[in-house]
C-alpha cells in the first residue's frame, strides 16, 4: 500500500507541472484536444497591452500575438497553396510590436515556424524592424546548421551572413509553451536569444549561456529564461491546461529592473483573419482592443 501511494503521488505531481525535457519521454502525438483547438481554420489572436522599455524610458504600445496553423514547404521554407508531399505542418507564430519613443514609431515583427509533432521542431524565424532612422531584417533557415542572414543600416551590421551550429532559440520556445510545455528545457543552456533583443541593443548574433526553470504558481505556469552575461530575463506566464494560452511575458533588464518591458493581455479571439479584409470588418479590432 505505502508503495502504491507513492506511485499515485508522483503520477499526480507530473501531471502538474512540466518537467525537464532531459528527463522526459514524452511523445509528440498531436491529441484529439490540440487538432480540434489548432485545425478549425481559424487563427488565435490574442492582443496585449505594452509596456516597452527603449532608450531608458517606458513607451506605452500595443502587442499582437497570432497563432496558426499552415502547410509549409520544407525545402523552400515558405508556406505552401496546398498540401502535399513536398510540405509540413507548422505551427507559426506572429509576434507584433508598435510603440512610439518621441516623435517617432518604431514597429517590430516575430515570425515565427515549428514542425509539428517533431522532437526538433524549429525551422524558420525572421524579424524586421522598423523606425524612423531604417530598418532592420533577419532571417535563419534551420536545415543542417542555423543559416542566418542579417541585413541593418547601423554600420559594422549591415550585412551578414553568418552560420551557427544547430541549437535552441529563444523564439522557439514560445512554441514549446503551446506544444509540449511540459518538454519545456530547463537548467544550464545555450541559447540563440530573439533577434528582436540583439538587433535593439546591437548585440552580436551568437549563443549565450542561459539558465531556465519552470516556476508553477497557484494560478498559472511561468517560464523564467536568464541569460547572465546579458544581464536579461525573459519571464513568459501561460495557462496550467491546454491550450496553454499566454497570459503576457516580462523582458527584465537585470542590472535596472526599471527597465523591464511588460506585456499584460487585453484579449483572445479565434478569427479567419486573411478572410476579413474589406471594409467593415475593421469592427473586428474592437474585441482586441485595437482601435
Amino acid at each position: 500500500m505505502k508503495h502504491l501511494i507513492i506511485c499515485l503521488l508522483a503520477l499526480i505531481l507530473g501531471c502538474q507541472s512540466p518537467t525537464n525535457s532531459s528527463t522526459s519521454d514524452q511523445n509528440f502525438r498531436l491529441t484529439t484536444y490540440f487538432k480540434n483547438y489548432w485545425f478549425d481554420g481559424t487563427a488565435e489572436i490574442s492582443s496585449f497591452k505594452l509596456v516597452q522599455s527603449h532608450y531608458g524610458e517606458a513607451r506605452e504600445g500595443e502587442a499582437v500575438l497570432i497563432f496558426v496553423t499552415e502547410d509549409f514547404l520544407t525545402k523552400e521554407q515558405v508556406k505552401a497553396n496546398q498540401k502535399s508531399e513536398k510540405s509540413k505542418t507548422v505551427l507559426k507564430l506572429n509576434r507584433t510590436k508598435n510603440f512610439v519613443t518621441g516623435i517617432y514609431p518604431y514597429s517590430i515583427m516575430n515570425s515565427s515556424f515549428t514542425y509539428l509533432g517533431e522532437k526538433d521542431p524549429l525551422a524558420k524565424i525572421t524579424t524586421s524592424i522598423q523606425e524612423w532612422c531604417g530598418q532592420a531584417y533577419l532571417q535563419l533557415n534551420k536545415k543542417n546548421r542555423l543559416q542566418i542572414e542579417s541585413h541593418s543600416y547601423f554600420e559594422g551590421e549591415a550585412d551578414q551572413n553568418i552560420n551557427l551550429k544547430n541549437g535552441l532559440t529563444e523564439d522557439e520556445l514560445w512554441h514549446w509553451i503551446r506544444t509540449n510545455p511540459e518538454l519545456l528545457p530547463q537548467g544550464e543552456l545555450e541559447v540563440l536569444p530573439a533577434f528582436e533583443y540583439l538587433r535593439l541593443l546591437h548585440i552580436p548574433i551568437k549563443f549565450y549561456a542561459a539558465t531556465a526553470v519552470v516556476e508553477v504558481n497557484e494560478k498559472h505556469y511561468s517560464y523564467h529564461l536568464s541569460y547572465k552575461e546579458l544581464n536579461r530575463k525573459l519571464k513568459i506566464d501561460f495557462e496550467k491546461t491546454a491550450p496553454y494560452a499566454l497570459i503576457g511575458w516580462q523582458e527584465i533588464d537585470l542590472n535596472d529592473q526599471n527597465k523591464t518591458t511588460t506585456a499584460t493581455k487585453i484579449n483572445t479571439v479565434k478569427l479567419p483573419y486573411w478572410q476579413l479584409n474589406h471594409l467593415g470588418d475593421e469592427r473586428f479590432r474592437d474585441s482586441l482592443g485595437l482601435n
